[in-house]
């Protein structure tokens, strides 16, 4: 299976919100992914496509866009926590450590906060490879509520 998470795709509501969810998915990462990703993001970068330049670099081999494994953060984010109608408002990232091509990626979001007034909240971001944390953060975002349906 490409992407294995653990919950059904859809919204929660901020009103069903609690201090302490987390959703996550797992997903490997593939070089048609690291391709793709360089054709929409138009970032070329040889680091990510060429295995002989790579080879020759801090990374010693390929390795993932930074910003494809925080891809998977929105993918928590806009269909699992809270899900659908989410509107991102903010992240802050630290990269790591490299994805590389083949890595089995697990991405998690934690909320953290919620102000309920504001519809605003506030999720712990991160993702690993096995043990190794490749990726964390903070993400804002404003979320649904049934009250505007």
């Amino acid at each position: 299976m490409d992407m294995l998470d653990n919950m059904p795709r859809g919204t929660i509501c901020i009103e069903d919100l609690e201090i302490g969810m987390l959703r996550y998915l797992r997903k490997e990462v593939t070089d048609r992914d690291i391709e793709l990703f360089a054709e929409v993001s138009t970032d070329h970068n040889p680091v990510h496509l060429d295995d002989a330049y790579a080879q020759d670099t801090i990374f010693e081999g390929r390795i993932a866009h930074g910003m494809l494994t925080a891809g998977l953060i929105s993918a928590v984010i806009g269909e699992q926590l809270p899900g659908h109608g989410t509107v991102y408002l903010g992240q802050s990232l630290k990269f790591m450590a490299p994805v590389r091509p083949g890595d089995v990626v697990y991405a998690e979001v934690k909320v953290t906060a919620i102000d309920h007034s504001r519809r605003r909240v506030t999720l712990e971001t991160h993702c690993a490879v096995g043990d190794t944390v490749v990726l964390k953060g903070e993400a804002l975002v404003l979320a649904p509520s049934r009250k505007f349906d």
